[in-house]
């Protein structure tokens, strides 16, 4: 069985990974749900020895027998990118591949919030994409990359792990770094890009304390710097960075933080009414005074949902529920799938009845308007 006929079934069925492993029959996952490719055997050892030959080069061979994991990509000409996770399970060989769609879509064709075309425009500061994985990160990052790229004269440097959308220069210079081959280490690239003379720095995940330290720099001496973390919403992201370094440090990484973040933009996918595939849920955290002095105070950080709740005409913030509500109003997911996703379902079934909770009084400034404010 060849690897790429396996690829062009997935594409075909508009899946977003496909999974391969010994003695099972491919599979893909499409619009999040787990389905098998109807074929006429199960994977064999060698197919799965002959697929990783065609994904990895010698070097890229060599590593993987040491190491027994590796991340890579993958293209087929007529067809697209792939990203490759391969590695060793039962001692047998294991892939997952992530489809990277073809070209960069707008803020608009992913349903995203305006106010990431106010944010992306941003000079300087950090702006962190989060959620887990396969919820489209990478991919709102490419859009607010290539937002920069139509709007701004600049100089951008990617790191990432691997490259997944190939970016073509328009107004900007670009330049893409993928761990493992233009580079050898994360932290490394990131040190090394401040010398090369950046106005945007994109790091693929602030993954470890090193990235982490060189990031917050890289957004103090004047830079943008984009990345992203596994957390699920604002308070977390800040939490979790926070955590990182060490007891007697923290306070300062707060003071720091809560001067250089610009915007927390946290997401979930949601299946669309239609069939369609998925949507974007998005919670969108802009630094005001307010959220700064509630970055500063870790007993405060818990209120940051609130400010960015009450936000949402002043400065084009939103929650995932005031999310919910638009997509749901704009009858792109059902209500079912709506209570499902919601932080506070028993809040948002009330209000979509056209009921008032006294425990949320955060949803009249978003009942005024129903649209965010145009940056």
């Amino acid at each position: 069985m060849e690897l790429n006929d396996i690829l062009k079934a997935a594409i075909r069925h508009g899946a977003s990974d496909v999974h391969l492993k010994v003695g099972l029959l491919p599979v893909f996952r499409i619009n999040g749900k787990i389905v098998p490719l109807k074929v006429p055997e199960p994977l064999k050892t060698e197919d799965l020895l002959a697929m990783s030959r065609d994904v990895l080069n010698e070097e890229q061979r060599k590593r993987f027998e040491h190491v027994h994991e590796m991340d890579c990509a993958y293209s087929v000409s007529g067809l697209g990118r792939f990203r490759v996770n391969i590695f060793i399970q039962r001692g047998t060989i294991g892939m997952v591949l992530r489809v990277v769609p073809v070209g960069v879509q707008s803020f608009e064709d992913l349903h995203l919030p305006k106010v990431l075309e106010k944010i992306s425009l941003e000079s300087r500061g950090l702006v962190l994409c989060t959620g887990t994985t396969g919820c489209g990160k990478s991919t709102t990052l490419a859009s607010i990359i290539e937002y920069i790229n139509i709007h701004r004269s600049c100089h951008i440097i990617t790191i990432e792990d691997p490259i997944e959308f190939l970016l073509r220069d328009r107004k900007s210079i670009i330049n893409q770094r993928e761990l493992g081959v233009d580079t050898i280490s994360l932290s490394g690239a990131l040190k090394s890009a401040l010398r090369q003379d950046p106005d945007v720095i994109l790091v693929g995940e602030m993954r470890d304390l090193e990235t982490i330290e060189t990031a917050i720099m890289a957004a103090e001496t004047g830079h943008l710097v984009l990345s992203t973390l596994h957390t699920l919403d604002a308070a977390e992201t800040i939490n979790r960075i926070v955590a990182a370094f060490p007891p007697y440090q923290q306070k300062q990484v707060r003071l720091q933080l809560s001067s250089i973040l610009k915007a927390v933009i946290s997401q979930r996918l949601v299946p669309r009414l239609d069939g369609a595939g998925r949507v974007p849920a998005v919670e969108i955290m802009i630094n005001t005074t307010r959220v700064r002095e509630y970055i500063e105070d870790k007993e405060k950080t818990k209120k940051i949902r609130e400010a960015i709740a009450q936000g949402y005409v002043s400065y084009g913030m939103q929650t995932f529920d005031q999310s919910l509500m638009s997509l749901l109003k704009d009858n792109l997911i059902s209500l079912e799938e709506a209570l499902r996703q919601a932080s506070n379902p028993d809040d948002f079934s009330l209000r979509v009845r056209g009921v008032s909770s006294t425990s949320d009084l955060s949803w009249d400034d978003f009942d005024k308007t129903g649209q965010p404010p145009k940056p």
